[in-house]
């Protein structure tokens, strides 16, 4: 018989917990169009102590996209991608997405559950959030730079500090929870979702809602003065 599973630490169980029964208007304002194809995964993966305490040691896995790519460039990102056709499932698009993206061995990653269905109007997508342990963690890094600049384990201590969070504001308008950690400046899609989930798992601590800061933009590539010469 195959060995039995250890259990999950308690401080995941909390994250279980607390997404388990969470509605899409809870994490978004944005829900999909009913039936939309456009369908894509992200991996929520955390990994820590086995201890309840979640600020002794937990961590998030997340990406930086390279800042040459033509949507979302230089944006923080949880590992993930568009669900292929060859895909079993959200699960298992996530797991293959972020080896691809983190060299991630999945063997050691336990899938709990997905999140409802949320949406993307900037890139047309319905994203499925996919929570996961990683009960054996592995060596991970940047695979192909022209996708992936930063490949970090962000300490959820440093997320939770108050003196990290604020809120972003872009110029198109927008407006949301943001996180400074691990040299990352961490907003939209990314932090509107970890913001929810350490609400929902009664993680979050008290912060200044009204602090805000301006979204650093990615200067504008060079023009080829040779195609107007």
């Amino acid at each position: 018989m195959p060995p039995t599973p250890t259990p999950w630490p308690a401080w995941f169980e909390e994250l279980v917990a607390g997404s388990r029964s969470a509605q899409a208007a809870e994490l978004s304002r944005f829900t999909p169009p009913p039936g939309h194809l456009r369908r894509s995964a992200v991996l929520l993966l955390f990994a820590g102590p086995s201890g309840p305490d979640p600020s002794g040691g937990p961590d998030v896995l997340l990406t930086e996209r390279s800042a040459t790519l033509r949507s979302h460039a230089g944006q923080v990102a949880f590992p993930g991608g568009a669900i292929d056709v060859t895909d079993a499932g959200p699960s298992a698009a996530a797991l293959r997405e972020a080896q691809e993206e983190t060299g991630l061995d999945p063997r050691g990653v336990e899938v709990a559950g997905h999140l409802p269905d949320l949406f993307l109007p900037v890139s047309d997508f319905a994203v499925t959030p996919v929570l996961a342990w990683w009960r054996r963690p592995s060596p991970v890094g940047v695979v192909d730079r022209g996708e992936v600049a930063r490949v970090v384990r962000v300490p959820v201590a440093e997320l939770l500090d108050p003196a990290n969070r604020f809120r972003a504001v872009h110029p198109s308008g927008f407006t949301g929870p943001a996180f400074r950690a691990q040299g990352l400046f961490v907003w939209g899609f990314t932090a509107g979702l970890l913001d929810r989930v350490f609400h929902l798992s009664g993680w979050e601590r008290p912060w200044d809602s009204g602090r805000l800061e301006d979204v650093p933009l990615l200067p504008d590539p060079p023009r080829d003065r040779s195609a107007s010469a």
